[in-house]
């Protein structure tokens, strides 16, 4: 039996947590948002202790989101959050800006990197150069194919990591696009409900059938991908390659559909793991997601089968 690569999920609560850990992940990416990039929701320090202890006790992990864009402002307050939530017992951190590492070495010594730099994870060479300087895991850009991914893989230093569900960023700004909209149609958006507001598309004028999700938050404003990514037919591509770590992305999804994506790719994990020659991708096993999958959303394959030219 060949090692299981993890099944990891975005939480967007304690409920969601204990849903997905229930549905079979191995582990939950939470965080607060003043550090974190799109999370699925903001974790206080007494929120992400739950989830810590609710992990544990089943055998799994948690790992913090600290992938933000970080300002002078913030590198006053990351030691400490740092410290607190190595205290607090997190099993992972993932960074993109040098000064989270830096927090973590001095705060957390021996706490588990893993690099996202979002678009830029692109090459085995700036992956093992963050291997060297502490990372253990690399977070493969959505952007490489299927092929760059499993050629890379071989030649990592570290774990790699990629996104198999969920949609995916196409455009990020720290400014407030959506608050400014807002007033301009006469309808001010608090900064305290910044974080609440969902439910808004953008829409391109040559193509009217395509929604784009749109939301704001202490952030800024972030746009994202028409369609979701869905790679459960080729999995096997993946494990077959190696990948550590599949990542399912629930952002902006009900807690139900999350735990039927979670429940289909665990399933399918599960019988490669225990058979790799003899395991075959069934069509039924999609039925359970494309139930709640949201008709005006296509599945995908992503960036997966799109040549690159360089």
């Amino acid at each position: 039996m060949m090692n299981k690569p993890e099944l990891l999920a975005t939480a967007a609560s304690l409920e969601e947590a204990r849903a997905l850990l229930n549905a079979g992940a191995d582990a939950l990416v939470i965080g607060d948002d003043r550090f974190g990039m799109r999370l699925a929701g903001h974790f206080s320090l007494e929120e992400t202790a739950a989830v810590i202890e609710l992990a544990h006790g089943m055998g799994r992990k948690v790992y913090a989101g600290l992938g933000g864009l970080m300002s002078n402002r913030l590198l006053d307050e990351l030691p400490a959050y740092v410290k607190a939530i190595g205290e607090l017992g997190i099993d992972g951190i993932e960074f993109g800006d040098p000064a989270v590492l830096a927090a973590v070495k001095s705060q957390a010594p021996g706490m588990r990197l893993h690099w996202n730099a979002e678009m830029t994870s692109t090459n085995y060479f700036t992956a093992n150069y963050w291997g060297r300087k502490g990372a253990s895991r690399v977070v493969l850009a959505r952007e490489l194919n299927m092929d760059e991914i499993t050629e890379m893989v071989p030649l990592l230093e570290v774990e790699a990591q990629v996104q198999v569900h969920g949609m995916t960023n196409i455009y990020h700004s720290k400014r407030g696009l959506v608050a400014s909209y807002m007033a301009h149609q006469g309808r001010p958006v608090e900064d305290g409900n910044l974080g609440k507001e969902r439910g808004l598309f953008l829409i391109e004028a040559e193509r009217r059938d395509e929604k784009f999700p749109i939301y704001e938050d202490i952030n800024g404003t972030h746009i994202m991908s028409s369609d979701d990514i869905c790679i459960l037919e080729d999995l096997h591509i993946l494990l077959a390659a190696g990948v550590h770590s599949l990542k399912i992305e629930g952002l902006l999804k009900p807690i139900a559909y999350n735990v039927a994506v979670v429940k289909a790719y665990r399933h399918a994990v599960d019988l490669y793991a225990a058979d790799p020659q003899g395991y075959a991708f069934d069509e039924a096993w999609m039925d359970g997601i494309r139930a709640l999958q949201d008709p005006e959303r296509d599945l995908s394959f992503g960036f997966f089968y799109k040549e690159q030219v360089y």
